[in-house]
């Protein structure tokens, strides 16, 4: 089984501040690094730590040649991924000493993507291999038509039909309701699964109605840049593992509790021994 991800490749630049800024502010970082970012590039990266083959699907420009080759030394196969973007999308990300930041992305050639690589990309997929898309690049439509096409199934015209794991931060879940008239429970996609920071995360089951639960691994963050891009990689890597739902998400919780205890993004995703042992330590304690 494959995790193929079309998703976003970015440069991460973070800058230390002794707090977000506030309207017409002027800080001086404390700090500063630049290091491979981009939700797709995040997620394919813990999903490879946690052990399953990922092929990533995405562009970058002609400066972004580093990030592409990084990604691949990460162990997440870049074949599919372009560089006759623009220019390399990047995000200017601020982190204050809780841990919390700002973040503003420039998306460059994650909005340009090619539906030729897309489609020749997609054409390898199996029925059974996952598909991730996080809305951050073009395409991500055809991508799930795609994706469907090559499961056998009908395609169709809108995207939530064509999705099977809807994952939604709080807000997300919030603001989605509101726009489709719908309480949470009634959105039509089987299955939703809402994280929700420091409290963990919830996955509803919208065909008969179960929910699961996982808590947060309590830890003192030092920054929360990517932690639930790392707990989404490490969920599908384990469904794709097959494990249930409550181990992944237990996986999940583990790899983003770690991932919060170093700075970065997809250089903080931690490997799959030490998510192992670390779960073994919360399971002893």
């Amino acid at each position: 089984m494959s995790v193929y991800n079309f998703g976003s490749i970015n440069v991460d630049r973070f800058y230390q501040v002794p707090h977000l800024p506030r309207p017409g502010e002027t800080l001086s970082a404390t700090g500063h690094e630049t290091g491979l970012g981009g939700k797709g590039a995040n997620q394919s990266v813990a999903a490879a730590k946690a052990g399953a083959t990922v092929r990533h699907i995405g562009m970058v420009g002609p400066d972004g040649a580093e990030m592409r080759w990084h990604l691949g030394q990460l162990g997440v196969d870049v074949t599919h991924v372009g560089s006759d973007g623009s220019v390399t999308g990047h995000a200017n990300i601020c982190v204050d000493h809780q841990g919390e930041n700002a973040i503003v992305v420039f998306p460059g050639a994650n909005r340009e993507q090619s539906l030729t690589r897309l489609e020749t990309a997609l054409a390898e997929a199996k029925p059974g291999d996952f598909v991730l898309l996080q809305n951050e690049e073009n395409m991500h439509q055809e991508a799930a038509k795609l994706a469907r096409d090559r499961g056998r199934a009908e395609l169709a015209r809108e995207m939530l039909p064509l999705t099977d794991l809807l994952v939604l931060n709080e807000g997300e879940a919030e603001q989605l309701s509101d726009v489709l008239g719908l309480p949470l429970d009634n959105i039509p996609v089987p299955n939703v699964l809402v994280t929700r920071g420091a409290r963990g995360a919830v996955w509803h089951d919208q065909t008969n109605g179960s929910v699961t639960e996982v808590a947060a691994v309590p830890v003192d963050p030092i920054d929360t840049t990517g932690a639930g891009d790392c707990f989404i990689g490490y969920v599908v890597a384990g469904l794709d593992q097959g494990f249930s739902r409550e181990q992944a998400l237990g996986l999940g919780a583990a790899a983003a509790a770690l991932q919060v205890t170093r700075s970065g993004t997809a250089d903080a995703m931690p490997g799959r021994d030490e998510v192992d042992k670390f779960l073994g330590e919360i399971e002893t304690a």
